[in-house]
């Protein structure tokens, strides 16, 4: 996987979801340029994949607390990310 940009890289997993949501609504309104469309689309995949990251992080932070409580481990990844 290729790294986020540095400025995506520090942003908390709720700070790159709330710009995310922004950056699909811009191209959801279509009033965009093509050429911003497409910056856009870019920086939005970049987020989408930082997000995912962020996810999978504290499932497997997750999993290693109940597996030191000695509870069942396992989850389910959160859907669409």
């Amino acid at each position: 996987m290729t790294a986020a940009p540095p400025e995506i890289a520090t942003l908390t997993f709720e700070e790159a979801m709330a710009e995310l949501e922004r950056t699909v609504g811009a191209l959801e309104k279509g009033d965009v340029p093509l050429e911003q469309s497409i910056a856009l689309y870019e920086r939005g995949a970049a987020l989408r994949a930082h997000c995912a990251e962020k996810l999978k992080a504290a499932e497997a932070k997750v999993e290693m607390i109940r597996a030191e409580a000695g509870r069942a481990t396992g989850t389910t990844p959160a859907e669409g990310l």
